[in-house]
């Protein structure tokens, strides 16, 4: 299954960042990207930072890397103890 949908979400994640001016004119201006990121392009950086994390989180998780690094970060939350 991560095999599938690993290269489905790296694609997803191309295609927002590609297509960042039709989501801009389809779906319209995000208010926090235009108040956080309008020095640097506002909408259209916020739908690539969007694309741009899609892609990594599924990079992540078709390698395997995601896992740990959930447990990791989330682990000492939940009372589990290091592996050592």
């Amino acid at each position: 299954m991560r095999f599938i949908l690993g290269p489905l979400g790296i694609y997803i994640g191309f295609m927002i960042m590609w297509k960042s001016e039709w989501l801009l004119s389809n779906f319209g201006r995000m208010d926090w990207a235009e108040d956080y990121l309008s020095t640097e392009g506002g909408s259209r950086l916020g739908y690539k930072l969007i694309g741009l994390i899609i892609m990594i989180v599924s990079f992540l998780y078709l390698t395997g890397g995601l896992g740990s690094i959930i447990v990791s970060l989330l682990g000492p939350l939940f009372g589990r103890p290091d592996s050592q």
